[in-house]
Protein backbone atom coordinates (compact mmCIF):
# COMPACT_ATOMS: atom_id res chain seq x y z
CA UNK A 1 0.00 0.00 0.00
CA UNK A 2 2.68 2.41 0.82
CA UNK A 3 4.83 1.39 -2.44
CA UNK A 4 1.68 2.39 -4.59
CA UNK A 5 1.21 5.53 -2.23
CA UNK A 6 4.68 6.41 -3.19
CA UNK A 7 4.14 5.98 -7.10
CA UNK A 8 0.52 7.48 -7.52
CA UNK A 9 2.45 10.82 -5.67
CA UNK A 10 5.94 10.78 -8.07
CA UNK A 11 2.80 10.17 -11.14
CA UNK A 12 1.36 13.33 -9.78
CA UNK A 13 4.37 15.48 -9.93
CA UNK A 14 5.36 14.24 -13.22
CA UNK A 15 2.06 14.63 -14.45
CA UNK A 16 1.35 17.67 -13.04
CA UNK A 17 -3.01 16.66 -12.93
CA UNK A 18 -5.21 16.16 -10.14
CA UNK A 19 -5.42 12.92 -9.19
CA UNK A 20 -8.34 11.09 -7.21
CA UNK A 21 -7.66 7.39 -6.64
CA UNK A 22 -9.99 5.69 -3.64
CA UNK A 23 -8.59 2.41 -2.42
CA UNK A 24 -11.12 0.93 -0.47
CA UNK A 25 -9.07 -2.88 -0.31
CA UNK A 26 -6.16 -4.75 -2.39
CA UNK A 27 -8.79 -6.73 -4.24
CA UNK A 28 -9.79 -3.20 -5.99
CA UNK A 29 -6.60 -2.88 -7.83
CA UNK A 30 -5.76 -4.42 -10.90
CA UNK A 31 -2.70 -3.37 -12.63
CA UNK A 32 -3.81 -2.94 -16.12
CA UNK A 33 -6.03 -0.48 -14.99
CA UNK A 34 -3.60 1.61 -14.33
CA UNK A 35 -2.00 4.18 -16.62
CA UNK A 36 1.03 3.48 -19.12
CA UNK A 37 2.74 6.12 -16.78
CA UNK A 38 2.34 4.48 -13.33
CA UNK A 39 3.00 0.56 -15.07
CA UNK A 40 6.14 2.27 -16.31
CA UNK A 41 7.10 3.84 -12.84
CA UNK A 42 7.04 0.14 -10.99
CA UNK A 43 8.33 -1.54 -13.86
CA UNK A 44 11.32 0.67 -14.25
CA UNK A 45 12.25 -0.55 -10.47
CA UNK A 46 12.48 -3.86 -11.66
CA UNK A 47 15.18 -5.95 -13.42
CA UNK A 48 14.62 -4.74 -17.19
CA UNK A 49 15.92 -8.85 -18.11
CA UNK A 50 12.79 -9.76 -15.65
CA UNK A 51 10.68 -7.48 -16.97
CA UNK A 52 11.64 -8.14 -20.91
CA UNK A 53 11.53 -12.12 -19.99
CA UNK A 54 8.07 -12.03 -18.44
CA UNK A 55 5.83 -8.97 -20.51
CA UNK A 56 7.65 -9.46 -24.59
CA UNK A 57 5.64 -11.57 -26.55
CA UNK A 58 2.69 -12.94 -23.68
CA UNK A 59 -0.49 -11.62 -25.71
CA UNK A 60 -1.03 -8.91 -24.02
CA UNK A 61 -0.10 -6.07 -26.53
CA UNK A 62 -0.23 -2.85 -24.10
CA UNK A 63 2.30 -4.95 -21.72
CA UNK A 64 4.33 -5.85 -24.28
CA UNK A 65 4.90 -2.70 -26.10
CA UNK A 66 5.54 -1.16 -22.56
CA UNK A 67 8.04 -3.57 -21.83
CA UNK A 68 9.52 -3.05 -25.48
CA UNK A 69 10.55 1.18 -24.04
CA UNK A 70 14.07 1.86 -24.97
CA UNK A 71 14.85 1.87 -21.16
CA UNK A 72 14.61 -1.80 -20.74
CA UNK A 73 16.13 -2.14 -24.13
CA UNK A 74 19.31 -0.35 -24.44
CA UNK A 75 21.66 -2.49 -22.01
CA UNK A 76 21.08 -6.10 -21.71
CA UNK A 77 23.08 -8.14 -19.16
CA UNK A 78 22.50 -11.54 -20.12
CA UNK A 79 25.76 -12.66 -17.73
CA UNK A 80 25.00 -15.77 -15.92
CA UNK A 81 21.19 -15.82 -17.28
CA UNK A 82 19.44 -19.22 -16.53
CA UNK A 83 19.45 -21.01 -19.70
CA UNK A 84 15.62 -21.15 -20.28
CA UNK A 85 15.65 -17.34 -20.18
CA UNK A 86 18.67 -17.27 -22.29
CA UNK A 87 16.85 -19.38 -24.34
CA UNK A 88 13.71 -17.20 -24.80
CA UNK A 89 15.76 -14.27 -25.37
CA UNK A 90 17.27 -15.81 -28.39
CA UNK A 91 14.51 -16.98 -30.08
CA UNK A 92 11.39 -14.42 -29.12
CA UNK A 93 13.11 -11.44 -27.32
CA UNK A 94 16.10 -10.55 -29.63
CA UNK A 95 14.36 -10.37 -32.68
CA UNK A 96 12.01 -7.84 -31.43
CA UNK A 97 14.28 -5.43 -29.55
CA UNK A 98 17.74 -5.93 -31.47
CA UNK A 99 17.20 -2.73 -33.39
CA UNK A 100 17.30 -0.62 -29.73
CA UNK A 101 20.17 -2.34 -28.05
CA UNK A 102 23.03 -0.54 -28.00
CA UNK A 103 24.85 -1.88 -24.77
CA UNK A 104 25.29 -6.08 -24.21
CA UNK A 105 27.34 -7.78 -21.65
CA UNK A 106 27.69 -11.34 -21.98
CA UNK A 107 29.77 -14.36 -21.75
CA UNK A 108 31.88 -15.30 -24.55
CA UNK A 109 30.13 -19.17 -25.08
CA UNK A 110 26.75 -16.68 -25.68
CA UNK A 111 27.90 -14.54 -28.41
CA UNK A 112 27.61 -16.66 -31.59
CA UNK A 113 24.11 -17.01 -30.29
CA UNK A 114 23.15 -13.42 -29.56
CA UNK A 115 24.89 -12.30 -32.91
CA UNK A 116 22.62 -15.15 -34.55
CA UNK A 117 19.27 -14.13 -33.33
CA UNK A 118 19.71 -10.27 -34.92
CA UNK A 119 21.05 -7.48 -36.65
CA UNK A 120 22.16 -4.88 -33.66
CA UNK A 121 22.80 -1.53 -35.54
CA UNK A 122 22.99 0.70 -32.61
CA UNK A 123 25.54 -1.46 -30.95
CA UNK A 124 27.93 0.38 -28.92
CA UNK A 125 29.04 -1.37 -26.31
CA UNK A 126 30.02 -4.64 -26.37
CA UNK A 127 31.05 -6.19 -23.09
CA UNK A 128 32.43 -10.47 -22.68
CA UNK A 129 33.26 -12.49 -19.65
CA UNK A 130 35.43 -15.99 -20.04
CA UNK A 131 36.79 -14.84 -23.50
CA UNK A 132 40.50 -16.11 -24.33
CA UNK A 133 42.32 -15.32 -27.17
CA UNK A 134 41.33 -19.07 -28.80
CA UNK A 135 37.23 -17.78 -28.88
CA UNK A 136 38.65 -13.94 -30.17
CA UNK A 137 40.36 -15.58 -32.94
CA UNK A 138 36.92 -17.87 -34.41
CA UNK A 139 34.81 -14.32 -34.22
CA UNK A 140 36.59 -11.50 -34.97
CA UNK A 141 38.56 -12.48 -38.21
CA UNK A 142 38.67 -10.51 -41.78
CA UNK A 143 38.70 -7.10 -42.93
CA UNK A 144 37.47 -5.40 -40.85
CA UNK A 145 39.59 -6.64 -37.90
CA UNK A 146 42.48 -6.93 -39.54
CA UNK A 147 44.00 -3.90 -37.92
CA UNK A 148 43.03 -5.01 -34.49
CA UNK A 149 46.05 -6.52 -32.42
CA UNK A 150 45.12 -8.80 -29.73
CA UNK A 151 47.06 -7.46 -26.71
CA UNK A 152 46.29 -9.41 -23.39
CA UNK A 153 43.37 -11.85 -22.27
CA UNK A 154 42.13 -12.01 -19.09
CA UNK A 155 39.35 -14.26 -17.80
CA UNK A 156 37.19 -12.48 -15.24
CA UNK A 157 35.67 -16.54 -14.07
Amino acid sequence: MIFFSSIVGEYKKRMSVKVNIVIMNRSDIHLLNLPDEILLIILKKLNNIDVLYSLVDIKNNRLDVLAQDKYFTNTLNLVLSDQMIFDRFCIYILPRIHGNIKYLILESLALKSILLAGSYPNLKNLKLFKFGQDIALQFFKGKLFSSIRIIKFCSMF
